[in-house]
C-alpha cells in the first residue's frame, strides 16, 4: 500500500474460480450447481470472475491436489485470463497451497478461507467479530508455515536452537495460541451475557422462535415481513451474519421473540461451525424452530439436509424438535408447480407451510401454525412404558417438556405442554396413553 492517500477505489481483482469433483464423493447436488454457489461466494468478494470450471479428479495428489498436467492447464488458464486469484472450491492443505501458488503465480484461497473471509468483512456486532477472528486464528495457525519460510534463506540457524525462521514459526505459533485463548474467554463473557439475557426473557412468558436455513434461503427477508424490521436483506450468500432479535405478535396478540440467525452452507469449515456456537444457541434454546427453504431452488432437499447436518453437529437433534420448515419462494414458481408443492407441503413431515416472505403470501398461515404450536393448555403428566420410544420423541416434538423422570423399569414420566390441537393428536396416535385429570 503507497504512503500517500487516494480516492480511488481498490482495482477489481479477477477470479478462476474451480470446483474439483472428486470420485465417489456423494455430495447431494450437482457439480454445475456446486462450482455455481462458488461462484457466488467469490462474488461475495467482490472478485469479478474471469472463468470457472469443474475439474474431474480421478485420484488426488497430496502436493497440489490436482494431477500435473492439470495444474499446467490450469497455469496457462491464469495467464489467459489474467486471474489475479484462483479460488479452489474444497480444502487445501498449506502445502498444497503454497505449491499451487508457485505453480500459477497467483494468490490460491480455498473454500474455508473465502468463508473466512466473507464472514471477517460482513460482522458487524462485538460477537460477531470475536467469532470471526477466533475461526480465522485457528485456520492461519496451520498455515504459519507460509509465513516464515523466507527467514531460513537468511543466514544459518544457531546450531541447538534450529534456524531462526523455525524459531520466528515457534514464536508466532505460540502469539497466536495466546491471542486464541484470550478470545475464547472474551467470547465466554458474552456467552455469560447472552445466557443471563436469555434468562430475563425467560421469566417473561414470551416463547422464542428460531430461524434457520440454508444461505441465501430468505431468512432476512421472511424475519422482515414478519416482525416489520429492517434487517439487510440481500439476494447474496451470508448477508446475515449476526443474530437478531425482534417480537412478533402472533394472531391474538400474543407475543413471541424471533431470532434470525447465521445461514449454513454444506462442507461448512469446522472453524466456523466451533466459533458460531454461541451465536447457534438461540436456536438450541428456541421453543420453535422455523427451518426455512429456498423451495424454488433445485437442490432444496440437498441445502436442507446439509442444514440438518450442520445443527446436529451443534448439538440440535431436529428429530426432538418441534419444526415447521417454510418453504419460501413461492413467488419464483410457476402456477401449476405452486399447487404441487402446497400439496406436498401438506403430506410433509414436519409440517411445511408454502410461503413467499417478498409477497407475503402464505405468511399469516405460517403465524396460525406457529401459534398453534406455542398456544399450549396447561401441563399434564404423561407416563411413557419401556420401550414407548416413539410416544417421547412425538411429545418432545409436538409439545413442551417441562420435567422428565427416568424410572427404574425403564419408563419414563414426563411433565408436558400441549396445545388443545396437540392434545387431541396423542389421543388419536396413542389411545389410553392416560393423560391424568
Amino acid at each position: 500500500m503507497t504512503g500517500h492517500s487516494t480516492s480511488r477505489e481498490a482495482p477489481v481483482q479477477g477470479a478462476l474460480v474451480l470446483h474439483p469433483e472428486r470420485e465417489g464423493r456423494g455430495q447431494g447436488r450437482s457439480p454445475a450447481a456446486r462450482l455455481e454457489e462458488a461462484e457466488g461466494l467469490a462474488r461475495a468478494l467482490d472478485l469479478e470472475i474471469r472463468e470457472s470450471l469443474v475439474v474431474n479428479l480421478r485420484r488426488l495428489t497430496p502436493a497440489t491436489l490436482f494431477g500435473s498436467g492439470k495444474v499446467e492447464e490450469i497455469a496457462a488458464l491464469c495467464e489467459a485470463c489474467e486471474a489475479d486469484v484462483v479460488v479452489v472450491d474444497d480444502s487445501l492443505t498449506p502445502v498444497q497451497q503454497r505449491n499451487l501458488e508457485k505453480a500459477w503465480k497467483v494468490k490460491v484461497i480455498d473454500r474455508t478461507g473465502l468463508i473466512l473471509e466473507i464472514f471477517a468483512r460482513r460482522a458487524r456486532t462485538r460477537e460477531g467479530r470475536l467469532q470471526v477472528e477466533l475461526a480465522r486464528l485457528s485456520y492461519e495457525r496451520s498455515r504459519l508455515v507460509r509465513t516464515w519460510t523466507h527467514l531460513e534463506r537468511q543466514r544459518g540457524g544457531f546450531g541447538v536452537m534450529g534456524g531462526p525462521g523455525e524459531t520466528q514459526i515457534e514464536t508466532d505459533r505460540r502469539l497466536i495460541a495466546d491471542k486464541i485463548g484470550r478470545l475464547k474467554r472474551e467470547l465466554e463473557d458474552v456467552r455469560r451475557t447472552r445466557t443471563l439475557q436469555r434468562a430475563a426473557r425467560q421469566r417473561a412468558p414470551a416463547p422464542s422462535v428460531a430461524l434457520v436455513g440454508y444461505t441465501n434461503a430468505g431468512k432476512s427477508t421472511l424475519f422482515n415481513r414478519l416482525t416489520a424490521a429492517s434487517v439487510e436483506a440481500k439476494d447474496m450468500l451470508f448477508a446475515t451474519l449476526d443474530p437478531t432479535l425482534r417480537t412478533l405478535r402472533l394472531p391474538g396478540g400474543r407475543p413471541v421473540v424471533l431470532s434470525d440467525t447465521v445461514g449454513f452452507i454444506s462442507d461448512l469449515p469446522h472453524e466456523l461451525v466451533e466459533a458460531f456456537r454461541a451465536t447457534l444457541e438461540e436456536v438450541r434454546e428456541a421453543d420453535v424452530i422455523l427451518h426455512v427453504r429456498d423451495i424454488a431452488s433445485p437442490d432444496s432437499d440437498a441445502e436442507a439436509a446439509d442444514v440438518r447436518k450442520v445443527l446436529q453437529r451443534l448439538g440440535v437433534d431436529m428429530e426432538t424438535r418441534r419444526v415447521i420448515e417454510v418453504w419460501n419462494k413461492a413467488d419464483r414458481l410457476e402456477a401449476d408447480e405452486k399447487e404441487e408443492r402446497r400439496t406436498d407441503a401438506l403430506l410433509a413431515r414436519p409440517a411445511a407451510v408454502l410461503v413467499s416472505a417478498v409477497s407475503g403470501e402464505g405468511c399469516e398461515a405460517l403465524l396460525g401454525r406457529i401459534a398453534g404450536l406455542i398456544d399450549e393448555a396447561a401441563p399434564v403428566e404423561i407416563r411413557a412404558e419401556a420401550g414407548q420410544g416413539d410416544l417421547v420423541a412425538w411429545l418432545y416434538r409436538h409439545g413442551r417438556v417441562l420435567e422428565r423422570h427416568e424410572a427404574e423399569d425403564g419408563g419414563v414420566s414426563l411433565t408436558v405442554s400441549l396445545s388443545d390441537q396437540a392434545q387431541g393428536q396423542l389421543e388419536r396416535l396413542f389411545p389410553g396413553v392416560g393423560i391424568p385429570a
